[in-house]
């Protein structure tokens, strides 16, 4: 190692406690997408100590923030990604503790020798990445501008193995509600409109779509509101669908075939509907293979290989949003041994296990080494955003 990455390494070495508390204290509080007050408040705070400007709230979102350093130098603009929401129910079955403490690291290891080499280090803190109130926070900052001056994007997600980042698919979740009106089930049923008859030909004619779409596509919901009485014809029901295809065009066609669906049960049932995204839109992943591979040459200086990101497209992230305007990482971190599933209990203890905690230590070391490359390198720099631009264009190829 030269002697800028060694500061690193010491930094890192000296401050990984600190990092590695407040990854145990945000498991110890889970909080779901709208409501990290604590998290986000926590790692807003230490940030700030260590000499970064901070921006709280930011993008429209209570519980986000964007912290950032700029050194005296002209050079390009590093963000790193925090996540820090837990899953309804779980807990951080997604390990988000680590998440959020592993970039946080990052970025004040970058800090530390940015001064020499010029640039700035930032720190966006992203709510909800698992979805819900005002969830996929990602997609509120790629839409309000915090990333029109960025160069580059890093984060690493705590999971089985090391892996690099893996493409995945697009998401609109969405609520679908009928309303109706209520009557007496047996003794005037011919007065009422029943919301639930409207919902449930909706359901099945989303079964029968299945049958025309692309492989890639995805659709699945459940029903949260079926009526109050079996004696009185509903005048309500609700349900929520998750919509996903791996292009942004192929989503946009399902979304509006679900929604001509929805207008169509409606008009048969004589019912209002609706149907419209409860939060932000999640994007496709475009990775960028050359930006990888910089991050595998700096994970194997520790002793670790990151495997090849799989072909099998896998569940909806919002760094896909950051993925479509700017370069943007997201490998897999090891922190099991075991073969464990993410979002479940299993993952909730790993989260919290030594080696959970330590993977803070490494990611934060990899992904800071892999900025300072960017940094001190403009040639890879403009190799990855060559080969991203091309990426982002083809990707529905």
């Amino acid at each position: 190692m030269d002697e800028l990455q060694q500061k690193i390494v010491d930094y890192v070495e000296a401050n990984g406690k600190t990092y590695q508390q407040i990854a145990l204290e945000i498991h110890e509080k889970p909080e779901v997408s709208n409501y990290e007050f604590f998290a986000s408040k926590r790692l807003a705070d230490q940030i700030k100590s260590v000499g970064f400007e901070v921006e709280m709230p930011a993008a429209g979102h209570r519980t986000g923030f964007a912290a950032s350093y700029k050194s005296g130098k002209p050079g390009p603009v590093m963000v790193f990604l925090a996540e820090y929401d837990a899953l309804v129910g779980l807990g951080h079955g997604c390990g988000h503790n680590l998440f959020g403490a592993t970039s946080a690291l990052a970025a004040a290891a970058l800090k530390s020798v940015i001064d020499e080499v010029g640039g700035e280090v930032r720190l966006y803190g992203t709510p909800g990445e698992e979805g819900g109130e005002n969830g996929s926070a990602k997609g509120s900052f790629v839409r309000e501008g915090y990333f029109k001056d960025v160069d580059a994007a890093l984060s690493a997600h705590p999971g089985v193995g090391h892996r690099l980042t893996e493409k995945t698919l697009g998401c609109v979740p969405i609520d679908i509600e009928f309303w109706g009106k209520a009557s007496h089930a047996a003794a005037a049923p011919e007065q009422g409109i029943n919301a639930l008859d409207a919902l449930i030909q909706t359901y099945n004619s989303i079964n029968a779509l299945r049958q025309h779409l692309s492989d890639d596509v995805r659709i699945h919901g459940i029903i949260v509101n079926g009526g109050q009485a079996p004696n009185t014809v509903p005048d309500y029901a609700a349900a929520k669908f998750y919509l996903r295809a791996a292009a942004a065009s192929t989503l946009k066609d399902v979304y509006a075939k679900v929604e001509r669906i929805v207008e169509a049960s409606a008009m048969a049932m004589g019912a209002k509907g609706s149907m419209k995204p409860y939060q932000n839109w999640v994007e496709n992943m475009v990775p960028t293979p050359s930006f990888d591979a910089v991050y595998a040459k700096n994970l194997e200086l520790f002793g670790e290989t990151a495997d090849p990101a799989g072909e099998r497209l896998m569940g909806s992230t919002d760094i896909g949003n950051v993925s479509q305007v700017v370069p943007a990482i997201q490998p897999t971190i090891n922190i099991s041994d075991e073969p464990i599933k993410g979002h479940s209990k299993e993952m909730v203890a790993a989260a919290c296990s030594q080696k959970g905690l330590d993977s803070i230590l490494l990611g934060a070391k990899v992904l800071a080494f892999t900025a300072l490359d960017l940094i001190r390198e403009p040639e890879t720099l403009k190799k990855i955003k060559e080969e991203h631009a091309y990426e982002v264009e083809h990707q529905a190829d």
